[in-house]
């Protein structure tokens, strides 16, 4: 894509119009659609925003189409492994519940973890297996899918709940060498991944460390639900499926393949694969209810399985709050993120082809002139390209690419950019209905973004943290420039 001179770029003035066109939409299909916003009304409001963009750039600003189309279609290209996931932990989602590797997990769990401190284990168990993974969203679609099972039982609103997991699970995601998320943040600003952990930790423990008092005083000024709820939720379990330890296995060899450091797509196959084999071995009678025949064949569990991974699956177990929690909707409740994603990268490649974001954050740039500032600044844009482009991976790449000069011209060192970006474009993108994070995980764990936003306390800290830190001045050094 050709390089666009300033003279030949937008205004930020000009630029502002795609978004305030954006935002106007969007307002409009809030009011018409309401909750249902997401199901397709978004998607077509950012299009709408792309569309407005190239006009502009082309009628006005004699922008080529074909610089436009490549700049789209790179961004497109560059969240198509993110799109083959998505589809994946879709399938997961539907297998490894209606094989009853989800509702075992939930069982026993129950059996293991004290209601009295419940929000605050759940941080810390999402935590560490995303330290282990180096995956949030792998940590949500598993492990925390069982958490929110836990906690509804014992009488946890699943706000609270979800907060509890996503503030683990992106805690555990930022300081694992395995995340691919923490390597784009190092890499895209030219930072040795140790180095960037090691930095980005003076933010992120004391960030966790709060979150996680917060999650253990409410979890005892909870108002604890009686044992005989927690018994009847164990007993609807079990009558609903074959709760057994040997469906433990599934999730013991899926997070060996993740520490062998087995590709993600590769791994979240396999785990797939192995819960529909352990869904005929072990629930016979749920796959015959979800292919809706009479006896069990062949044609019954080929039919039951492959309608687990791809479509909606319900199970009547007696108990109103286990069936809302036990429906799935395989990699077809996934398909609106997809639609969203391409949406939001297509409106992102756009901004970026066309120079406007470029303008934008330039005209940002321009109040940076001390530590404080700047740092500030970094984070701020982070969180507006997350916003803007619906996705983190972009978001990182955008915020890290305007800044580096920058941060070299000031002479502050790499790290400081790299932990920035980190704290703010990476962990943010999970509070924003529309961002594939914020949506992903709203489907996967079925708690709306705006019912678990106020709980995600490490979310909302990391980034005040990461300025807060900045005015401290700790550890942040400045080189002299000539």
């Amino acid at each position: 894509m050709k390089s666009l001179k300033c003279s030949e770029r937008p205004s930020w003035i000009v630029s502002v119009v795609p978004f305030a066109v954006l935002v106007a939409v969007l307002v409009v299909v809030v009011r018409v659609f309401g909750a249902d916003a997401l199901a397709g009304g978004s998607q077509v409001a950012l299009l709408f925003a792309a569309g407005v963009t190239v006009a502009i750039s082309m009628i006005f600003y004699k922008a080529q189409w074909e610089d436009l189309e490549n700049a789209i279609l790179d961004n497109i290209r560059a969240v198509g492994s993110a799109v083959l996931i998505l589809l994946l932990i879709g399938a997961i989602a539907g297998s490894w519940m209606i094989s009853g590797i989800v509702p075992s997990m939930i069982y026993y769990g129950m059996k293991i973890i004290i209601p009295e401190i419940f929000l605050f284990a759940a941080c810390l168990i999402s935590a560490l297996i995303a330290i282990m993974t180096g995956s949030s969203w792998t940590t949500i679609a598993t492990i925390g899918v069982a958490l929110i099972g836990i906690g509804t039982a014992q009488g946890y609103d699943a706000g609270w709940t979800a907060g509890a997991i996503i503030s683990g699970a992106y805690f555990g995601d930022k300081v694992s060498p395995l995340s691919d998320t923490t390597v784009l943040a190092s890499s895209s600003s030219g930072t040795p991944i140790f180095t960037h952990i090691r930095y980005m930790l003076i933010t992120t423990v004391p960030s966790i460390v709060i979150a996680m008092i917060v999650f253990f005083v409410a979890s005892l000024l909870h108002n604890h639900t009686d044992a005989s709820r927690i018994s009847d939720f164990s007993s609807s379990l079990k009558e609903a499926f074959n709760i057994t330890p040997w469906l433990l296995v599934v999730p013991v060899l899926t997070g060996l393949l993740i520490v062998k450091k087995v590709p993600a797509m590769l791994t979240l196959f396999i785990a797939a694969f192995m819960a529909g084999i352990a869904a005929l071995v072990f629930q016979p009678e749920v796959i015959r209810e979800v292919a809706g025949m009479d006896t069990f064949s062949f044609t019954c569990g080929f039919k039951g399985i492959m309608q687990t991974y791809y479509g909606s699956t319900a199970i009547n177990t007696g108990n109103e709050i286990l069936d809302g929690l036990v429906v799935t909707r395989g990699m077809t409740g996934m398909l609106n993120t997809v639609f969203l994603i391409v949406s939001a990268v297509a409106f992102g490649g756009a901004l970026t082809g066309s120079g406007m974001l470029q303008s934008l954050t330039e005209m940002l740039t321009r109040f940076v002139s001390r530590r404080v500032s700047l740092v500030s600044s970094t984070v701020g844009t982070g969180i507006f390209c997350n916003m803007v482009t619906g996705d983190q991976y972009l978001s990182i790449i955008l915020t890290s690419s305007l800044y580096r000069k920058l941060y070299e011209s000031k002479g502050y060192e790499k790290r400081l950019l790299s932990r920035s970006v980190e704290d703010s474009a990476t962990v943010v993108s999970v509070l924003i209905p529309w961002n594939s994070c914020g949506m992903t995980q709203a489907t996967v764990l079925k708690v709306p973004t705006i019912d678990y936003l106020p709980y995600c306390l490490f979310n909302i800290i990391s980034p005040l943290m990461s300025i807060f830190i900045s005015v401290t001045g700790y550890r942040i050094y400045k080189k002299c420039v000539k």
